[in-house]
């Protein structure tokens, strides 16, 4: 299988979300890293467990904290951190999103 890349790059911008406070920002990864986002791929690794927060919270709201530091189990999150965890473990880095395949998949 190969796979021809557009120009979509970590360079370019894209959304970054806070689990936090909901807050929405269209950023590059340089520019958000910058203004004190911790999110992918500077801050953690896309669809990995890690905080997703805008530089006005805190990661100790973030479903990172519930499993890692208090050792929260799948039953002791809410459903709103079940919706963080299912956004975080199904995100697609912005460097694949415009992949175009040139042979089908098996």
């Amino acid at each position: 299988m190969t796979a021809e890349s557009t120009n979509a790059s970590t360079a370019d911008p894209f959304v970054h979300w806070c689990e936090s406070c909901g807050r929405e920002e269209i950023l590059s990864t340089q520019d958000a890293f910058d203004a004190g986002w911790d999110f992918p791929p500077k801050m953690g690794t896309f669809g990995v467990i890690s905080p997703r927060t805008c530089p006005n919270c805190l990661m100790n709201s973030t479903v990172w904290w519930a499993i890692s530091v208090e050792k929260g189990r799948m039953d002791d999150l809410t459903p709103r951190q079940l919706q963080v965890l299912g956004r975080i473990l199904n995100e697609v880095p912005p460097s694949t999103r415009n992949v175009r395949r040139t042979s089908p998949l098996p």
